[in-house]
């Protein structure tokens, strides 16, 4: 079972292209200094959503990373294979 957003699962991240990746990195991570400013004041009140940040963040970098280093196509490419 995955932990993390529903709307960032590894499906969903195989069909966004590398800005939008690089957009929904960016959102994660500042939800995740928010998420430990929270920690550090004492007003976090759902823990298990620091896990789930992370997570969303490591599999983006993970994508990101096999399209460099060409294991996984993008968008694009997957769509010129199918046809």
């Amino acid at each position: 079972m995955a932990i993390g957003s529903k709307d960032l699962s590894m499906d969903a991240l195989d069909g966004f292209d590398n800005e939008r990746l690089a957009e929904e990195l960016k959102k994660a991570k500042a939800e995740l200094f928010n998420l430990r400013f929270q920690t550090a004041t004492g007003q976090l009140e759902s823990h298990g959503r620091l896990k789930a940040v992370r997570r969303d963040i490591a599999r983006i970098y993970t994508v990101l990373n096999e399209r460099k280093l060409a294991i996984r196509t993008g968008p694009s490419a997957a769509k010129e294979e199918d046809n």
